[in-house]
Parts: C-alpha cells; structure tokens; sequence
C-alpha cells in the first residue's frame, strides 16, 4: 500500500470513529452508543439472580461480543491518530480504556466484571449524535458561564456555610439534646438540611423560639435556591458573542471545538481534511 493511499485510509476511518459531522460517522455513534446501552443492560441483568440463572450463557456472550467490539474499536483510535497518547491520556481515551479491561480482568479478579457498567460514562459520547452546531455552541457557552462565574459561586457557597454554622449554634443552645440537637455539628446538619428545603424531619425544633428560627431558615431557603440561579444566567447572557465551534477532531493532535469554516486545527495547525486534499492531488 503506497504511503498516500495509507494515510488516506486512516483519515477517512479517523473521520469515522472520532466525528459525527458525515452520515457514516453517525452511523457509527448510534451502533457504538446502543452497544454502550446493551452492555450496561447485560450487567445489570446478570445482577438479578433468577435472570442470571436462566440467560447466565446469553448475557455472557453478549458481554464478550462487545467488549471484542469495543476492544477494536479502542485499538482503530490509537492507530488513526498521528500523536496517540494525546488520546490514550484524555478524558475519553481513559473512559474508553476503563470500559474494556473489567472483563478481561474477570480471569483474575472474580466480580470484576461488574465494572462494566463504567461503560455508561461513555453515553457522553451522545453528543457527538446530537451534532447541530447550535447545539454544540450553546453547551459550550453554558460551561464557559459556569467556569466565569465559578469564583461568585463559591463566595455564595462560603456564606451558606457561615449561615449555616451560625444558624445551627443557636438551634444548639436555644433547643438543647432534648430536642434532637446533641452537638453543634449535628445542629448544623440540620440548618444545611433545612436551608436547602430538603427538611428530612429526624430533628425538629420544639421551642417557640427554635421554630420561629427555623421558618427564618426555610424562607431565606427559596431566596438561596435562585442566587445561583441568577449568577450562572448573567454570565450566559453576556456569551452572546460566543463563536459557536463543532466536533471536529484534528487527526494529528486530535483538538476539538473547531468553527465549521475552519480549515486547519487551531492548535497544531494541519489540515483538518487531509484526505480531500490528497484526493484532488491524485
């Protein structure tokens, strides 16, 4: 095989496997996630013990089918990528990884096939499905707010846990052991519990003075939900200006988050099409 024909073959398979922009991209991410499901289901289904006694042969072969398929698959990544330890190392090279061992490890370690369901991790892949650029851009944009706004949360969070503290010393001392409150700690377990609304009711103020602290608490409660609320908003409103940018991976450092008009990966520059340029020059 000449070295033009190779490298053309392992562009049109690296399109394939790490993009949904074509229909055998696609294709190829509905079969993989609905593999993911079947996996999953197999497991879970091997759990229940008359299920496992009567289909235990089924489930089995299905699981290694899978894994047979996930393990080439995993195999076809590395070996169209020009830097394959950019993948192996990534976020999805290891969730890929972690979902092909567990069952070759089952020869050594007995349950580890269990682990299998880690397989669900890879349903994140879905995105690549639901590839329409605006779709993309406006998750893009929800994560660039929430990573600006990220120091705003956390000052609010801090105050929440000051309000707490506060809030469970006093239930401390106004309500006593006999109502529940035995320690501080435990007080303001119930201050976190009752601020959040959640209110699980193993604690309970009986004092006219404790319950009049806690409908205090579960008010400012409704008022605390919307705060984070209304931070992560302002940040999504100022990303107007957001450059949407699309799934397509580069072959050779395999960077994504490309605008759909570029031409050339943004952080090393090749060719993100490399195959249509050899097909014009032969």
């Amino acid at each position: 095989m000449k070295p033009s024909q190779k490298s053309n073959w392992r562009s049109k398979l690296h399109e394939i496997i790490y993009e949904a922009d074509t229909p055998a991209g696609k294709v190829f991410d509905i079969v993989l996630l609905v593999l993911i499901l079947l996996s999953v289901v197999f497991v879970m289904m091997e759990s229940v013990s008359w299920i496992d006694e009567k289909y235990h042969k089924l489930l089995y072969i299905g699981e290694w089918v899978i894994t047979i398929f996930f393990t080439f698959e995993y195999i076809a990544r590395i070996i169209t990528v020009k830097k394959p330890f950019n993948y192996i190392f990534s976020f999805y090279g290891a969730i890929d990884f972690l979902s092909t061992i567990p069952l070759y490890l089952s020869f050594i370690f007995v349950g580890s096939n269990y682990l299998l369901t880690v397989r669900a991790l890879r349903l994140l892949r879905i995105f690549r499905i639901l590839k329409i650029t605006r779709y993309v851009g406006e998750s893009n944009k929800l994560s660039r707010a929430l990573l600006h706004s990220r120091a705003k949360i956390l000052i609010f969070l801090f105050a929440v846990l000051i309000i707490s503290i506060i809030a469970g010393t006093l239930m401390y001392l106004i309500e006593g052991e006999d109502s529940g409150f035995t320690s501080i700690p435990r007080s303001v377990y119930w201050a976190i519990v009752t601020l959040t609304t959640v209110g699980y009711g193993d604690i309970s103020p009986a004092t006219p003075l404790g319950q009049l602290i806690a409908s205090i608490i579960m008010i400012m409660g409704y008022g605390i939900i919307a705060v984070p609320t209304g931070i992560v908003s302002a940040e999504y409103a100022r990303g107007n200006d957001y450059v949407h940018v699309n799934t397509q991976a580069c072959h050779n450092c395999g960077s994504e988050k490309h605008r759909d008009d570029a031409a050339f990966c943004h952080r090393c520059g090749k060719d993100l099409h490399p195959h249509n340029t050899e097909e014009k020059v032969s």
